[in-house]
């Protein structure tokens, strides 16, 4: 029975689609990731002195990836985490007639898709905590199955973006680098020393899946609605929602059932209380390590308020992560 997304395919597209980093010389490269994996073991000591907060299993891994490594990372833990939402799927539709070939087809046009997204994320993301990491990175997707999560996860540092960004925002090199393992040690953190945070989100989650309504028909009312939306004629998603009476939500939104909402504003308060706390983290660690922190966090914000071209605050507001900024 194939997949519900073709993840081979999610990959390939995504790599092949990926923006280049910026220009760096291999010295460049080597002296960049280096600095980052220090600096992630710096941050490490610094963020459990301020907190208190500690593992007795000790750390998870640190990988400075590229962005293609971001991306297989990400196919890894998403493939991993809806798998029982693919299950269901497949038991649905292997009753329909021709499910089997429709199966094939539905699953390389959401990996398209899906490899869409990761090639529009990957070239955005200067860190994440990984929380349903499996056991590795696989060079190709054979044998993912059998990968099962890790506990507690693995802390990613995608270094061409970070330079990139330190670059845009002429900051020095050293401090950002160091503000940003900070923030991500932070989250890390968090997850080590609070054992049951990683089951309780996974909790969440699974429930938000179980949630979704495998129905063709009521599924594709539920899109037809969206795009409605999306072109007007439903009204309430034209305009800026900083004006008031702007874009009202995200195609994740629309399509979500009331159950969903419900979760996902519990998860929602979950994770910005994490952010919140990275943050206070960040201000109460920064001064005494990172001398050019009041520059760093002015140029940050600006650069976030500033925004980014049309398309791609169309893409950002579809997917929510407006939200996630406001968070």
């Amino acid at each position: 029975m194939a997949d519900m997304v073709d993840w081979g395919l999610a990959v390939s597209t995504a790599t092949r689609l990926v923006r280049s980093g910026p220009e760096v010389s291999p010295e460049e490269a080597r002296e960049a990731v280096a600095e980052l994996r220090r600096h992630a073991a710096d941050a490490e000591a610094h963020v459990r002195e301020f907190t208190g907060m500690g593992s007795p299993s000790g750390g998870t891994p640190v990988l400075v990836v590229d962005r293609p490594g971001w991306i297989k990372a990400n196919v890894a833990g998403f493939r991993t985490l809806i798998t029982p939402l693919t299950e269901r799927m497949q038991a649905r539709r292997s009753d329909l007639p021709g499910g089997a070939a429709l199966g094939v087809v539905g699953g390389k046009v959401t990996g398209l898709e899906v490899g869409m997204l990761l090639a529009f994320m990957s070239s955005r993301v200067l860190g994440q905590y990984e929380t349903f990491a499996p056991a590795e990175i696989p060079a190709d997707l054979s044998g993912l199955d059998q990968a099962r999560p890790t506990p507690p996860g693995r802390l990613l540092l995608v270094a061409p973006n970070i330079v990139q960004v330190e670059r845009e925002l002429e900051v020095e090199p050293h401090d950002f680098r160091l503000w940003v393992c900070l923030h991500e040690e932070t989250h890390r953190t968090q997850f080590t020393a609070v054992p049951w945070l990683r089951d309780h989100i996974e909790g969440e989650i699974q429930s938000f899946l179980a949630e979704t309504d495998v129905d063709p028909a009521t599924l594709f009312e539920r899109l037809r609605e969206a795009v409605g939306s999306l072109s007007g004629g439903s009204g309430g998603w034209t305009g800026s929602d900083e004006e008031g009476g702007g874009l009202g939500g995200s195609l994740i939104d629309v399509v979500q059932t009331p159950a969903q909402r419900a979760v996902l504003g519990r998860l929602t308060a979950v994770m910005s209380l994490l952010e919140g706390h990275a943050d206070v983290v960040m201000d109460g660690v920064g001064p005494q390590v990172v001398p050019s922190v009041e520059e760093i966090r002015e140029k940050f914000q600006q650069r976030r308020a500033r925004g980014a071209g049309r398309m791609d605050q169309l893409l950002r507001r579809l997917l929510g992560l407006d939200a996630k900024l406001r968070q």
